[in-house]
């Protein structure tokens, strides 16, 4: 999926990285920095990890079972495997002597969720000689900031999810299940080439924002209900998120109003989010425009959060880089977010990139309450109430 340019560029990121914190070895064990740096990822059925040298080649270490398709995804050439009878932390060791690093300054992020405290704790009693490094969070730093390869994937991705949702909104009718607007949903994924067709909430809204982490279960829309549809389409493991809200019948004169209000402050996040301009900045127009505007009696989630890979991991968002009153960081050119405001059974978000006068939307979906009713009558024009 991507060349060897951009492979060359992410290593010589991760040197600089390591460089910096004066290490002799990176040990890299996140699903996502894995895939992101050797091009492989595989779930932790069983430890496993790749190490790049600050100089000198790169090699994976795995399942004897995984060395094939790591040999087919990978630019790594020096594959080691090892039999399921093998302690996979001992294997792992193994190869690190083996390959001269035994005395060695190893980095690792300590923040990755496949670096736990067990083996943490064998590897070092596996390597005695060598000398670990914490380098907490550098499996998701090295990958905030995008290279036009990922956008250009985070592109298709997008697509798919607006070409989802509008055939949703197309299919809606009185009597429909949350459960039948998630399979066409799954359907235009499968035929659009995502990765899977997984989608994410798909549920009848209700109460204020409450709705937006809704539990999954088979509800009959009737006239006048709001399907609250999140749609997180994946190519290559490159995650767009999309979310509308889809109505049955017309949308009232005050329905249409807050959701208006929602969209232009959100409208003046992404026209905001240029580089050098503060995380915290652009989350206050959201959060302080919804407040005083009465769209919700309080504002405590976050306005954005990070997007690009999501491989075989615990946790179904990357909150590492987070819009929020504390948010002192300062945005970067070609940092994408999932931008999201939800207020009133109302939910507007976007798949957005930080370009060099403001915010540019990968997903273009239209911005309002969108209708069956309208879709009809306009025979699947791409408009909405």
């Amino acid at each position: 999926m991507f060349s060897r340019a951009e492979f060359d560029r992410r290593i010589a990121l991760a040197r600089d990285a390591m460089a910096s914190a004066d290490v002799d070895l990176l040990l890299v064990d996140s699903g996502e920095l894995l895939a992101w740096l050797t091009g492989y990822t595989v779930s932790e059925t069983m430890y496993r990890a790749a190490f790049l040298p600050r100089e000198g080649d790169a090699w994976f270490t795995l399942r004897a079972l995984d060395e094939a398709p790591c040999r087919e995804k990978s630019w790594i050439a020096d594959v080691v495997g090892f039999a399921d009878t093998e302690e996979a932390q001992a294997a792992v060791a193994d190869s690190v002597r083996g390959h001269g690093f035994g005395k060695a300054q190893i980095g690792l992020d300590t923040n990755s969720y496949s670096m736990s405290a067990q083996t943490f704790m064998r590897l070092q009693e596996l390597l005695p000689e060598a000398t670990f490094v914490p380098m907490p969070g550098i499996s998701d730093s090295l990958r905030w900031v995008k290279s036009e390869e990922e956008i250009a994937v985070l592109k298709q991705a997008s697509a798919i999810a607006d070409r989802a949702m509008l055939e949703v909104a197309n299919q809606s009718r009185p009597g429909m299940t949350t459960r039948d607007a998630a399979a066409i949903a799954s359907g235009v994924f499968l035929r659009e080439g995502a990765d899977t067709g997984e989608v994410g909430p798909v549920v009848k809204a209700s109460g204020g924002h409450e709705f937006l982490h809704g539990v999954f279960k088979t509800e009959a829309i009737g006239e006048g209900d709001i399907l609250h549809v999140e749609l997180i389409p994946r190519v290559g493991n490159y995650g767009a998120r999309l979310m509308r809200p889809i109505m049955v019948g017309e949308p009232s004169p005050a329905l249409r109003a807050a959701a208006g209000k929602l969209i232009t402050l959100q409208d003046s996040q992404i026209a905001t989010m240029e580089p050098g301009v503060s995380a915290r900045e652009v989350d206050a127009i959201m959060r302080q425009g919804a407040l005083e505007a009465g769209l919700r009696p309080t504002y405590e989630n976050v306005t954005a959060y990070t997007l690009g890979l999501y491989t075989r991991t615990p946790r179904t968002s990357d909150f590492s880089r987070v819009f929020l009153p504390t948010s002192d960081w300062v945005l970067e050119e070609g940092m994408v977010f999932h931008l999201y405001a939800t207020a009133q059974g109302l939910g507007f978000s976007e798949t957005v990139v930080v370009g060099k006068a403001g915010g540019v939307r990968l997903t273009e979906s239209p911005r309002c309450i969108l209708t069956t009713s309208f879709y009809k009558k306009k025979h699947g024009a791409r408009c909405c109430a």
